[in-house]
């Protein structure tokens, strides 16, 4: 069967936004791409804030919490972007599992038997990956640390890369390997 989705789950800074441009590039077909990062810019910026009981919020040491109101709405869009891949839009999705298995269920809940997804982990050990962070000036200090193991708890894959020392494109055909 086809492989209509393919998601991507590792840490901030963990290499995830390199590899997709470079799946894109590698596969055959036309891919799109949607990101939690995406998501998050797209919601009003009030979520964003420690004043938001329902949002989500970033910590000054790296740590995250959503609320109900993100959770209702990033099942909207999950639901949204499974609905494109049933109409035959070839999807990746770029995601952090910040609780691990209980988020791989939440996708899971939403994709039909029917639907061919091939499950990616993205590792970096966490020291590389919060170098990476302090480069990219963009994320709060301390959530690739935070996130480099506890997103894989409990998670299972039908494939891993590993960007501590190897390259987005290297990982990209590894993934794209796997692709039906």
């Amino acid at each position: 069967m086809t492989t209509q989705m393919i998601i991507l789950n590792g840490g901030s800074s963990s290499g995830k936004s390199g590899i997709v441009r470079c799946l894109q590039a590698v596969l055959p077909d036309p891919w799109l791409v949607f990101g939690v990062d995406s998501l998050i810019d797209a919601m009003p910026a009030r979520m964003q804030t420690s004043e938001s009981d329902g949002g989500i919020e970033f910590a000054a040491d790296g740590g995250v919490t959503v609320g109900a109101d993100f959770r209702a709405l990033e099942q909207a869009w999950a639901k949204g972007v499974v609905a494109m891949a049933r109409a035959g839009a070839r999807i990746i999705i770029d995601d952090v599992f910040l609780g691990g298995a209980a988020a791989q269920q939440r996708w899971q809940k939403l994709l039909d038997p029917g639907l061919n997804v091939l499950w990616a982990g993205v590792r970096c050990e966490s020291e590389v990956a919060a170098g990476r962070e302090i480069a990219r000036g963009d994320r709060v200090r301390g959530m690739a640390a935070s996130q480099a193991d506890a997103v894989h708890e409990g998670v299972v894959y039908d494939v891993e890369v590993d960007t501590t020392h190897t390259e987005s494109l290297a990982c990209a055909r590894v993934i794209a390997a796997h692709v039906n």
